[in-house]
């Protein structure tokens, strides 16, 4: 007997699962979260999330709330090394206090997206996902676990236990997201593979409490490796006054195991790596962790889904482990949104594994090439080439899907390093291209501002040159034909959007005459750089080859963008 029924079941309540339960809500798909723990992290983990991220939580309205959260962290850049943190802050001049520095790349995001990254450590955004995801109808149960599972053609069923009182009861889901970490329960049951270069590492997150405000008065860090025959490990600032974390190596290998590093002796080693000996501290927590890559071998299996860590594991240095999850949750969101309301084939399903799981895997081998033979960030080395080409990914752009879901644009060629850098948009691959995320304009709509990234989030969107009004008149009888959300926008001088003359079609790719269609995930799922034909009937055909419609496309060649 099944107690209760949900459409998508969400196990995992950290900040992949809380973001996957607000971008179904923004979707209308209503959810059941599980957590095995009773709140959210009390560890900081993450320390913060980049430009693409506070792009999705835009479109959620939290972005600035969550900036707020991590607002002692705003100004902390610096990565060193050294014997001792006290022998390598204090060889740093002090800098005027009050000046506010911004995160790198910064400057060339201010004509590429409508946001900017964000500092903040992951004990204090989860609580601002919680509550958002509450307020919007989420129906998140912490202190309740998973026990067990199984999957049918028309289903999940589940069995979870709450923990303070040993209830058990049955869920009937259509579908089950596994965002319940590296170590993922739902992935071993299942017996997916995983593949990568393994263990790098093994380490003790060491969070403490000591008064170091004196030291890094106008010399704020980020991170600062030490290493020296009693201890090597890194430190990481958490408010840049008394909260910190160390990241304690210990050698596996030669049999050292997280027990044999009690508090007593972690006080030790913090007082030798701080260089100050008498200092007062006091050890919050100690969490054992490895760094390892680990990519599991299919994100899809059957009806369930695998996303965060559970999907691919990665050490954090690269800044990519929490980024690329919520990428994930936001890309199986609109899908799984688009199948439960019967917009799309199931096989659109499909699209979530062929394009998240490449991206997956080049975050983690990158963030693996960040580390060294212990699995601690490796220090003042690699070429200045080799950071340009992975810039695009740490800001969370740089990849481009390709899938059935995705119309290539077969005629558009690839750009050399050279000319991409003279455009931060090719840079990024922010240039309109199918399958990348669709470019960023100010315009003015019912008189206010707004970027045209502020369109997307719920349906398909439309954006046309300006004088591509025939596309506009043609989606309103597609939408209604296909029976799925899709506005239409003109971009210029006297379009739905005003804006300069010129201004939409450079940044697109296209003419006066063409056309952007845009998924609900904010990526160009189709491009026309000119009209050729009859708008409705070509329009109608993109739609359903990219909602993996079959049935509407027998009898029809396969698209491919202009």
């Amino acid at each position: 007997m099944t107690d209760r029924y949900v459409p998508v079941l969400i196990v995992g309540g950290g900040i992949v699962g809380l973001s996957a339960s607000l971008f179904l809500s923004r979707q209308g798909i209503a959810s059941l979260l599980v957590e095995r723990h009773a709140g959210t992290s009390i560890h900081p983990r993450a320390r913060g999330v980049n430009g693409r991220t506070m792009e999705l939580y835009r479109e959620l309205g939290i972005d600035e709330k969550l900036r707020a959260a991590g607002a002692e962290l705003a100004d902390t850049f610096g990565i060193f090394r050294g014997r001792t943190l006290a022998e390598v802050i204090e060889a740093k001049p002090r800098k005027e206090e009050g000046k506010k520095r911004k995160l790198p790349g910064a400057g060339l995001m201010g004509s590429l997206s409508p946001t900017t990254a964000s500092r903040g450590t992951q004990d204090k955004f989860e609580p601002v996902l919680l509550a958002a995801a509450r307020e919007r109808g989420g129906d998140l149960r912490f202190n309740t676990e998973l026990l067990s599972f199984e999957q049918d053609e028309e289903g999940v069923t589940a069995t979870v236990r709450e923990r303070a009182d040993g209830k058990e009861y049955t869920v009937r889901a259509d579908y089950l997201i596994a965002a319940d970490g590296a170590g993922s329960r739902v992935r071993s049951a299942l017996g997916v593979s995983t593949s990568g270069s393994g263990s790098l590492g093994h380490l003790l997150n060491i969070l403490f409490r000591a008064d170091l405000s004196e030291l890094v008065r106008g010399r704020r860090f980020s991170m600062c490796l030490i290493e020296r025959p009693e201890v090597r490990g890194l430190f990481t600032s958490i408010n840049n006054k008394d909260i910190w974390v160390f990241h304690l190596s210990y050698n596996a290998s030669k049999g050292e195991k997280a027990e044999d590093f009690p508090a007593e002796r972690c006080e030790k080693l913090l007082r030798i790596a701080l260089g100050m000996p008498e200092i007062e501290l006091e050890i919050k927590s100690i969490l054992p962790w490895e760094s390892a890559v680990r990519v599991a071998d299919g994100f899809q299996h059957g009806r369930v889904f695998l996303a965060g860590d559970a999907a691919h594991q990665m050490p954090p240095w690269g800044g990519q482990g929490a980024n690329s999850g919520i990428a994930d949750a936001h890309n199986l969101a609109w899908k799984l949104a688009a199948v439960l309301k019967g917009q799309a084939s199931p096989e659109l399903l499909t699209t979530y594994d062929i394009e998240r799981r490449p991206v997956g895997r080049r975050a983690a081998e990158e963030s693996g090439a960040a580390a060294d033979d212990q699995g601690l960030v490796v220090v003042g080395k690699g070429s200045f080439i080799a950071l340009l080409r992975r810039m695009p990914r740490l800001l969370g752009y740089g990849y481009e899907y390709a899938s059935p879901a995705i119309i290539v644009d077969t005629k558009a060629r690839p750009k050399s390093l050279f000319v991409q850098l003279l455009s931060g948009r090719g840079l990024l691959g922010l240039d309109g291209r199918p399958g990348t995320r669709a470019p960023h304009m100010w315009a003015e709509y019912q008189s206010k501002r707004i970027s045209t990234l502020d369109l997307f989030g719920k349906g398909f969107v439309l954006l046309v040159g300006e004088d591509g009004g025939a596309w506009c008149k043609a989606a309103a009888v597609v939408a209604a034909r296909l029976g799925i959300d899709l506005a239409a926008y003109r971009i210029g001088p006297a379009g739905d959007l005003r804006a300069p003359s010129g201004g939409w079609q450079a940044s697109a790719g296209i003419s006066a005459l063409g056309v952007l269609l845009v998924r609900p995930d904010g990526f160009v799922a189709w491009r026309s750089k000119k009209q050729e034909g009859d708008p409705q009937r070509e329009l109608e055909q993109v739609l359903t080859q990219v909602l993996c419609r079959e049935e509407k496309r027998i009898g029809r060649p396969a698209l491919q963008g202009r």
